[in-house]
């Protein structure tokens, strides 16, 4: 019965995007990249050659992924590469990753096309990356002995696995040859619920923000702004994030500088900051002067793609997500060795419960808890080295998850 409902549910999403396909562009990319997909993996992908297959949903697991299909493409080259997406923001971007040799969307997920694309594909060994539990494919592979792990999981009592009616759930979790866990809570509960074939490895996150931060660019723009100044970024903000960073930048009495980069880019976000801002400012994109920017005390990020060497100017980051969808990355900024200051919905991010009790991290729910704890690192240099230093020993002990994985994988 709960099989039927499944695939009933996963026919009624199928439908679902069809319709929002008439007015959503995200959803026309979700159909039209998999249309005539069995037939491209027909051509495309060389029968007999040894082949892994990683399967990731959308761009921020991509990267959790990179590093390990980076250790295996370096230790193991005589394999091919098939990375698949659930997400056209995943795939649009990463459709020509150099470092996979076959990149698709990942087909719906029944039982007929499960066995089909198997069939074509015929991987030596699957990856799946943190909550990918589909359960027609899980089956299958199982089916055919295919060894497949899932790396950087999280697992928490709540999730549907766990609960009294949970047991036809938790034979996807049976479909993993081995199960690596970010934490000893994911762990806990597993081992609860009777499974063995569980190892706590971290994130690969950790090691991806630290490859991140030895290769991010020098931006002259940014050096000439900042000027020696101290200097707190707020990245990936929404309109709940900016209302209340703004209104600091506005209050602010002390010598610092800001830089404001939106979640999204477009008129109506910039539009917005540029509303609300009482202090002289300049987009990045500008043509702007010397003295222009160093006149201003507001640098708006105007574009993607900045972000991560941003940081790098930083003293102090405001992370944007908390009011809305939830937090967006706070590793990247952290490995720079910053606190990170961010809303209320984190309690989905393990890391961020990790840091703030280290002191390296602090949620806020209010201007005045934001006010207070900015001005403290304003006015109180040890404070602020302290828990720079702490954000940074979180990311470096945290490291290493990728080489643990790549060596049990192909021990085995």
């Amino acid at each position: 019965m709960i099989r039927f409902l499944y695939n009933t549910g996963i026919h009624l999403y199928h439908f679902l995007i069809w319709v929002a396909s008439c007015r959503n562009p995200k959803a026309r990319k979700w159909l039209s990249g998999r249309k005539n997909l069995f037939d491209r993996l027909q051509k495309e992908v060389v029968p007999g050659a040894p082949l892994l297959w990683f399967h990731v949903s959308s761009l921020g697991e991509f990267e959790q992924a990179r590093p390990v299909i980076e250790g295996v493409r370096k230790d193991f080259p005589g394999y091919k590469i098939l990375m698949t997406f659930f997400s056209p923001s995943g795939y649009e971007l990463k459709k020509d990753y150099p470092l996979a040799d076959y990149v698709f969307y990942l087909p719906l997920d029944t039982p007929c096309n499960a066995s089909r694309f198997l069939d074509i594909v015929k991987p030596d060994k699957v990856f799946f990356v943190k909550y990918e539990f589909w359960f027609n494919f899980l089956t299958e592979l199982k089916k055919r002995k295919i060894p497949t792990y899932i790396f950087s999981a999280l697992f928490r009592p709540s999730q549907l696995f766990f609960q009294p009616w949970g047991k036809w759930f938790r034979k996807a979790l049976k479909a993993y040859t081995h199960i690596f866990v970010q934490n000893q809570s994911s762990f806990d509960v597993l081992q609860r619920f009777g499974f063995n074939n569980v190892s706590i490895c971290g994130d690969t996150r950790l090691d991806r923000v630290a490859q991140i931060a030895r290769s991010a660019s020098n931006l002259p723009k940014l050096e000439e702004f900042c000027a020696g100044n101290k200097v707190i970024v707020a990245g990936s903000t929404w309109p709940e994030d900016e209302a209340l960073f703004i209104r600091f930048v506005n209050e602010c009495k002390h010598k610092v500088k800001f830089v404001i980069a939106p979640h999204e880019v477009n008129r109506d976000s910039l539009g917005r900051i540029t509303e609300n801002l009482q202090r002289p400012y300049v987009f990045y994109s500008s043509d702007s002067t010397l003295k222009e920017l160093n006149n201003a005390e507001v640098l708006i990020v105007d574009g993607y793609g900045y972000l991560v060497s941003v940081y790098r100017y930083a003293k102090v980051a405001y992370i944007g997500g908390g009011f809305t969808t939830g937090i967006h990355s706070i590793l990247e900024p952290a490995v720079f060795g910053m606190p990170v200051v961010f809303g209320p919905d984190y309690h989905k991010f393990h890391e961020a419960s990790e840091m703030i009790q280290l002191n390296a991290a602090h949620s806020i729910s209010t201007y005045e808890e934001l006010f207070s704890l900015f001005e403290s690192y304003l006015t109180d240099p040890i404070r602020l080295e302290n828990e720079s230093r702490m954000a940074s020993q979180y990311v470096e002990s945290n490291r290493g998850a990728t080489d643990q994985i790549v060596r049990y994988f192909f021990e085995k």
